[in-house]
């Protein structure tokens, strides 16, 4: 019931707090209740992520939107992995050379699992061609036919060499052997004669010898130029002979497995390839026959032979239905991949063994989970994710090289094709700034799945609140709760949200406040969290974080900070706002003063005036004007110059809610009524001097409150606050008991005029039908003061000695 004074109301003691009834649960204790199937309130974001999950269409991505610690993270957590397990596991994807353009490897899909066993079949292939390939071209019968190869080139040099020899002899000449090749070279008694010995031969000798040799050396000649051609094609044999031999050697190897992946044509056109180009490096199968200095290890093929190996760049045996990854630091090497380098010689080189997959590469085929704040703070990484979801392929690149900043080799890897879900985790801020700057983002990402802050408060989302709390308890693994305890956390959900008839949906703050009760029972080893558990804890939670509203409290109570809670005050009124610090609103009272004397209509905001009070503000104090204007001047000017401020206030001030405060301490200026200063008041003002709703009642009605009751508490201290307000209500229990023991009350209001009757105990008064305000009313005596400033107005106006105002 309300106790009613002219249009404004004193709110009983109920309507300050709304009560959960324990009775209404027919259960003792928490451990029996069923878990909580689906969400609490949430049927709007569960429709989305079903739907978005369910589409299989390209751009049905999903952006998850709500408030921090909203629980958007497990819900979506849980979906995909009840949807992953009964999806298809998608392929194993591999990186292969590619023998003919090396800077290009290749990509080969195979079905899960089947990744792996190639990769452990190429390198037993390795290891067996390191060992059957030495072995076939060193064996007997393969060494003779080289041999035999070599000694037929051998015995068809000589022989015409010595054919020519012969034709030698019979002109004085010998074929010798130098380190350069062979040469002609004149002889005596079978020795070769000296160039001196030759100069003391007759002219008639030489001329002879000279020309043998000239008749002798085109022979000569043709016989050295055929030398490299016979020794390359001795080379061609030899080679051909040791490619039939290593062709005979591994095809044994290479054959099963192209039977065992003849399903897979890319596969076996890889191993044809490797055949291919196994028996074109056969010698490279062997061990150096001489000592190589190690650093010119690297520039063979051998021993490991990598090039034959495979990377296995995505592995997905062990995985079980589609792959869910959450990506927790995606900068673009983790988003898209990389390729990596190593240094040799004093530079960087790399081959396609260096690949590395990205998120994206192990989220192929299923789900990949992601902050949009974080993508967003990575450099590069929103663009390449969208590039990748537009494109339906991801590209590994190196950032160096695309932005030029390194010269390094480098390799153009064949795209993977893409087919995965994004899910975004983000705010709601976020995602309306991106839908409204990113043209690709509302293509990409069609899906919204907005989280409710609040749920409906009935008896059967009670019911359900309780079997929330019963799944947590058993999801956290903490002690069960009685009903009464179960009561109190509904309460505090309802607090927590500012509304009596409303729920918090918030996760981890219901989550938080379980645990620590849980932790409360166990420090008095009890088995079940009772309502005084739930109380410490949310007790010890206040007092964790209230130092700083601690402080100014006690300011006001050393009179540091002056507000007044008793008497009566021309001019001046308590107002409230809300100071919010980390996870901790708490309400302060301020002093609000008005003055007012002649001049042209203006009212001046000092806060604006000194750029401390913000645009809302700014507007309230407007509104105030305009209504003031608009009531009291309509057929006269309004000619008085009054000024607002918040008094002691240093920092920023903004919002409305101070607008009716503001007028009411004007209207106590003009009328020279004073105000009661055991009261203060809260609420915004439009044009029609009707009273609006205002943020944070709770903390504001608190914040008072506690400043009364360093002073001393009294019957007459109270807060006024806008009817539409009154819904909101879910005060501490030390201020329902104070207002049920009549010491402090908590009135609403409609309109202006409401709140000045109460703040002054003069009634507003009505106008009637000429305009006028009956006599010993607020209204009266504002309007007689503002005619009284406009004839001064006026007068001043037509003296010859005015002056600007």
């Amino acid at each position: 019931m309300q106790e009613s004074q002219g249009a404004s109301c004193r709110l009983t003691p109920d309507q300050l707090r709304w009560r959960c009834d324990p009775a209404q649960f027919d259960f003792q204790t928490t451990e029996n209740l069923p878990e909580l199937e689906g969400l609490l309130g949430q049927a709007r974001a569960e429709s989305a992520i079903e739907f978005g999950i369910g589409m299989r269409r390209d751009g049905y991505n999903l952006y998850v939107l709500g408030p921090p610690g909203s629980g958007k993270r497990t819900v979506i957590h849980n979906y995909l992995e009840q949807r992953a397990k009964d999806e298809p596991t998608p392929s194993d994807w591999c990186y292969v050379n590619d023998f003919q353009n090396e800077d290009c490897p290749g990509l080969l899909r195979l079905p899960a699992g089947r990744g792996r066993q190639l990769e452990e079949d190429m390198s037993q292939l390795v290891d067996d061609l390191l060992s059957a390939i030495p072995a076939a071209l060193d064996a007997e019968s393969h060494v003779r036919k080289i041999e035999q190869t070599q000694q037929e080139f051998h015995e068809e040099h000589e022989k015409s060499l010595e054919e020519l020899a012969e034709e030698a002899r019979e002109h004085g000449l010998e074929i010798i052997r130098t380190p350069t090749g062979v040469a002609l070279a004149p002889v005596r008694d079978g020795k070769v004669i000296g160039p001196e010995e030759f100069q003391q031969l007759s002219e008639e000798e030489k001329k002879s010898i000279q020309d043998a040799v000239e008749n002798l050396q085109p022979k000569l000649q043709l016989i050295a130029q055929k030398v490299p051609q016979i020794k390359k094609s001795v080379r061609e044999k030899v080679k051909e002979l040791n490619r039939e031999a290593t062709r005979f050697a591994i095809e044994h190897l290479i054959s099963p497995l192209r039977q065992k992946y003849a399903e897979f044509p890319d596969a076996v056109s890889h191993l044809d390839a490797v055949e291919q180009d196994v028996i074109e490096h056969a010698d490279d199968f062997r061990s150096p026959g001489e000592e190589i200095p190690a650093i010119f290890l690297a520039e063979q093929r051998g021993p490991s032979m990598g090039q034959y190996l495979v990377n296995l760049l995505v592995d997905n045996s062990d995985t079980r239905g589609a792959p869910v990854i959450y990506e927790d630091h995606p900068y673009h090497h983790n988003l898209i991949g990389r390729i990596e380098h190593q240094s040799h010689m004093g530079s960087l080189i790399t081959d396609f063994s260096l690949i590395k997959a990205g998120a994206l590469h192990r989220a192929n085929g299923g789900y990949l989970v992601v902050q949009a704040r974080d993508v967003l703070l990575q450099p590069f990484s929103w663009e390449a994710l969208k590039r990748a979801l537009r494109s339906g392929k991801i590209q590994i690149e190196s950032l160096g090289a695309a932005l030029s900043l390194v010269s390094t080799v480098s390799l153009q890897p064949e795209p993977v094709p893409l087919e995965v879900k994004v899910v975004l985790l983000g705010d709601r801020l976020l995602y309306y700034l991106l839908q409204e700057y990113d043209p690709d983002f509302d293509e990409l990402f069609k899906v919204a799945a907005d989280f409710n802050d609040e749920t409906d408060r009935t008896p059967e989302s009670c019911q359900l609140y309780a079997q929330l709390l019963a799944t947590l308890a058993k999801s956290e693994h903490a002690r069960r709760l009685d009903r009464d305890a179960v009561a109190l956390m509904i309460e505090q959900a309802a607090r927590h949200v500012g509304d009596s008839e409303k729920l918090s949906t918030h996760m981890r703050s219901i989550a938080d406040l379980l645990r620590e009760s849980d932790y409360c029972a166990g420090a008095e080893n009890c088995d079940t969290i009772n309502v005084n558990h739930v109380h410490t804890a949310i007790e010890q939670q206040i007092y964790r974080a209230d130092r700083v509203r601690e402080k100014i409290q006690d300011e006001i109570r050393r009179g540091t900070l002056l507000v007044d809670t008793d008497g009566h005050r021309v001019g001046q009124v308590n107002g409230l706002s809300v100071l919010a610090l980390g996870s901790l609103s708490f309400g302060r009272p301020s002093r609000i003063t008005a003055t007012a004397r002649l001049g042209r209509g203006k009212v001046v905001d000092i806060e604006r005036e000194v750029e401390l009070g913000g645009a809302v503000h700014s507007k309230g104090v407007l509104i105030l004007s305009s209504l003031l204007a608009s009531r009291y001047a309509r057929n006269c000017p309004l000619s008085l110059h009054a000024s607002l401020v918040f008094e002691q206030s240093y920092g920023m001030v903004d919002g409305d809610s101070a607008s009716v405060a503001e007028l009411c301490a004007l209207l106590s200026t003009l009328a020279d009524v004073p105000i009661r200063q055991g009261l203060a008041i809260t609420g915004s003002l439009n044009q029609h001097g009707q009273a609006q709703a205002i943020g944070g009642v709770n903390e504001k009605i608190e914040g008072f409150f506690d400043v009364c009751s360093a002073t001393g508490l009294t019957s007459d201290q109270g807060v006024l606050i806008p009817s539409s307000n009154a819904k909101h209500l879910m005060l501490r229990s030390d201020v329902v008991d104070a207002s049920a023991s009549g010491k402090f009350s908590v009135y609403t209001y409609d309109t202006v005029d409401d709140a000045i009757t109460l703040l002054t105990g003069m009634a507003a008064g009505t106008p009637d039908a000429r305009g006028e305000y009956p006599p010993d009313t607020i209204n009266f005596l504002v309007d007689r003061r503002l005619r009284e400033l406009a004839e001064l107005q006026r007068a001043f106006a037509d003296r010859p000695d005015r002056g600007e105002t």
